[in-house]
């Protein structure tokens, strides 16, 4: 399986025949610059994501990136791209994931679909305009994203953190999932879960942390920054997934669809979320890999610095690529794997092949 390249320097991305090189920059903008622009953030009444006006130079330091092997680019840092490029990444099917100076996720370069079924968009499109099939992948979605909550509730709890109070709590909510009779019920029912669950994050952290609710656009904290970077890394990771098979990822059932959003990814995310941003932020806190000095904070918002960046992205590369012996399959399988084995049963669902039934965390 082809692997994800996380470009954090900035520098220009061409294509030379072949291949992909990535051209280092050095920046020539008086480090002042970026200074008094973060603290300008202090005084600023309403967080616009804007950046600082750096400038930079070609460092003449060349790495050589093999084409055959990307699955997927992240670009954290400045960087430089022509037509050429973008054209041969649609043409080998390498979605470019972009994210802005506070490391918020942007936007995707979307290549053009390459695994098209007529026969599967109108299955679809079908399931969403109708209500009844709509509600019923919404409540698989949502259920198997509580039952991934109430499984990281169970494992700290088994390991003397008493979360009984919050599984106590959450147990009556997930119960009432199969009875809600809309979208916006069930989405208030989630958001109730999720409320619960925070309230167990102080528990389960063993760092200090001023963490009373979650917030973000922008985050405020330290752990609301590490929520946001992490649903985001779950958001492009499940949307690679989506694009590598014949699913369409505007169309969604929990999420409404939207005109600026994959909102497909976004239902798929909400399963995952627990097993891969928010298991990965209890073990960096925990094991201190991450604190306050991989942060910044000015005014409102709260990001993670360029350290704080490569920490989080090395390991969420190293779960994505952890395995686990598949029940069903009877081999072992990555936790990226699991992703496109979700859109693959989404997919026989709309088929009318077998119902979908969600991923909840079996170990």
């Amino acid at each position: 399986m082809n692997r994800n390249y996380y470009l954090f320097n900035p520098g220009r991305l061409r294509r030379q025949q072949n291949t992909i090189f990535f051209e280092r920059y050095k920046q020539v903008t008086d480090d002042k610059v970026i200074a008094d622009f973060e603290e300008a953030l202090e005084n600023e009444p309403e967080f616009r994501e804007e950046e600082p006006d750096v400038s930079y130079e070609a460092a003449n330091e060349k790495k050589v990136i093999p084409i055959e092997d990307i699955d997927s680019l992240y670009v954290f840092g400045e960087a430089d791209f022509n037509k050429k490029f973008l054209n041969y990444c649609g043409q080998k099917h390498i979605p470019l994931h972009l994210f802005n100076y506070y490391g918020f996720y942007s936007g995707t370069f979307y290549p053009r679909e390459f695994l098209n079924s007529g026969e599967l968009l109108i299955r679809q499109v079908q399931a969403q305009l109708d209500g009844a099939k709509r509600l019923e992948l919404a409540r698989a979605f949502v259920s198997g994203a509580a039952g991934n909550i109430v499984k990281n509730l169970q494992y700290y709890n088994g390991r003397g953190k008493d979360c009984s109070p919050f599984l106590n709590d959450i147990a009556p909510l997930v119960a009432s999932v199969a009875q809600t009779g809309s979208i916006g019920e069930l989405m208030g029912l989630e958001g109730n879960i999720r409320q619960i669950y925070y309230r167990a994050w102080p528990l389960i952290i063993d760092q200090e942390i001023d963490f009373t609710k979650r917030v973000k656009r922008p985050p405020d904290n330290m752990v609301n920054a590490l929520i946001s970077f992490g649903n985001s890394m779950v958001y492009t990771t499940c949307l690679a997934e989506i694009y590598r098979t014949q699913l369409n990822p505007l169309i969604s059932y929990l999420h409404e669809p939207g005109t600026k959003r994959f909102s497909l990814s976004l239902d798929l995310a909400e399963i995952f979320k627990p097993l891969l941003a928010d298991r990965l932020i209890f073990t960096l806190l925990n094991k201190k890999q991450l604190s306050e000095k991989d942060f910044k904070k000015k005014g409102r918002v709260c990001w993670l610095n360029d350290d704080g960046r490569k920490v989080f992205v090395k390991e969420f590369d190293e779960r994505l690529g952890t395995t686990i012996k598949h029940r069903r399959l009877n081999r072992n399988i990555s936790f990226r794997r699991l992703i496109r084995l979700e859109c693959y049963k989404l997919i026989k669902h709309l088929l009318g092949q077998e119902a979908y039934e969600p991923f909840v965390i079996w170990w």
